[in-house]
């Protein structure tokens, strides 16, 4: 969170350049918007604080970013099965006997709340190639429908 106490603004004061201000960056979907709120252009801090995040409300529900004070995940290039979340491991365990035992999985990951990472995984093994990555995808949707309220509409990285 920014020292404004408002997500995705950030304070400017730059006296030796005479720039006092909020700066709104809201990145999503490998696009930057931008806009610089100048103090003495709204009258005072607060007005321009008010006016940032009025446009920062705006273009977030324009470019379709969930409004939320948390971080939204957005596509990665090094993402390999398309969905975010979602990912092909090889889970390595012990067995009751201590040996090592392999099993080919997707495993879906999501954040529940804040500084806590939560995963499952789908068996390849059980479901098969096709089967277990549409499964990983269901469980990924729901989780987002959990987190945002909705899913998120996220192009694949490159």
């Amino acid at each position: 969170m920014a020292k404004s106490g408002h997500k995705s603004i950030s304070r400017i004061d730059t006296p030796s350049k005479r720039t006092h201000g909020w700066y709104v960056r809201v990145y999503f979907n490998r696009t930057m918007h931008s806009k610089f709120f100048s103090d003495s252009r709204y009258g005072d801090a607060d007005a321009a604080l008010a006016e940032a995040i009025i446009y920062r409300d705006e273009i977030e529900e324009k470019v379709g970013k969930p409004r939320t004070d948390r971080h939204v995940v957005t596509a990665s290039p090094r993402n390999q099965s398309g969905v975010i979340g979602v990912q092909r491991k090889t889970k390595r365990s012990r067995t009751r006997h201590g040996k090592m035992s392999e099993c080919d999985v997707y495993e879906i990951t999501w954040n529940p709340e804040p500084n806590v990472i939560r995963r499952t995984s789908v068996s390849v093994d059980r479901y098969g190639e096709e089967e277990a990555f549409r499964r990983a995808c269901i469980i990924r949707r729901k989780k987002e429908q959990e987190m945002y309220g909705r899913e998120l509409q996220i192009s694949a990285g490159s």
